[in-house]
């Protein structure tokens, strides 16, 4: 199969267009044939002890086969999801996902928009409800708002009934590091919660790795095909365009995320 690959520490320059052999099945996995995967900006600095690697994590496919015992997925059903950071990527025209990383795509979304819900779609749900604790009527103040994550937090607090503001926040999200997160500190009210998916907030804060969870991506897709979330896209590149893919992830000014189309 064609597969983009990591082979050094560099960043998009050390990328490969590579010719590998495909994935062998494990217990509880399926092997998905890639139809588009999305890229995250910082991820070629995570595979860099296991080189070389297959990069990108998150992608909408056809299911091509299941491991044996494995329920509810079968050849030709379409599904998105993100796989473990720890495993190879999806940047390939195929790749072998954990069953429970996966669900049924959205209907009403074609496979390159599926691709780019999954880590935003989770890290927003997971930073405003499971550990944030949003409720209706509190106040929320978000960072990066026009990012991958940002933008779909925005949609997914005002879908939870919550209150978009800049200062006496009940819960301050932030998505972006760095001086947002300092700047976004002076806006949470006293007693409010201080949650990041960007980097460790200031003492007292809670700062989180995004993890797959089937019934948050059932939820999502639900979300999507009723037309209240809706996640952007920034460009779409060809697999064997993943070094410019990658170049304009990692640049400033993105509205919504990057995506390779495979197929």
């Amino acid at each position: 199969m064609r597969a983009i690959r990591l082979h050094g520490p560099g960043g998009p320059g050390d990328l490969r267009f590579d010719e590998v052999d495909i994935p062998a099945v494990g217990a509880g996995e399926v092997l998905v044939r890639v139809c588009a995967a999305a890229l995250t900006r910082d991820e070629l600095d995570w595979p860099t002890d296991r080189l070389p690697a297959i990069p990108s994590y998150e992608l909408s496919g056809v299911v091509e086969a299941a491991a044996p015992y494995v329920d509810g997925f079968r050849p030709g059903d379409e599904v998105f999801g993100m796989t473990p950071f720890d495993h190879d990527g999806v940047a390939a025209e195929f790749a072998v996902v954990p069953a429970a990383a996966l669900a049924p795509k959205p209907q009403v979304l074609d496979h390159v928009p599926s691709a780019t819900l999954p880590l935003p779609g989770l890290s927003a749900w997971q930073g405003l409800l499971t550990h944030g604790g949003l409720e209706a009527g509190e106040r929320v103040h978000i960072t990066g708002k026009a990012g991958g994550v940002g933008h779909l937090a925005v949609q997914l607090a005002q879908i939870l009934g919550a209150e978009l503001v800049e200062e006496d926040a009940d819960l301050v999200f932030d998505t972006a590091g760095g001086e947002a997160l300092a700047r976004a500190t002076h806006a949470l009210k006293p007693g409010g919660r201080l949650v990041s998916v960007a980097e460790e907030p200031p003492s007292g804060g809670t700062y989180y790795l995004v993890e797959s969870n089937r019934a948050q991506l059932d939820e999502l897709a639900r979300l999507a095909d009723a037309g209240e979330l809706r996640p952007a896209i920034d460009s779409v590149y060809a697999l064997e365009e993943a070094q410019a893919a990658f170049a304009r992830s990692m640049s400033r000014g993105k509205h919504g995320k990057v995506v390779l189309r495979v197929r």
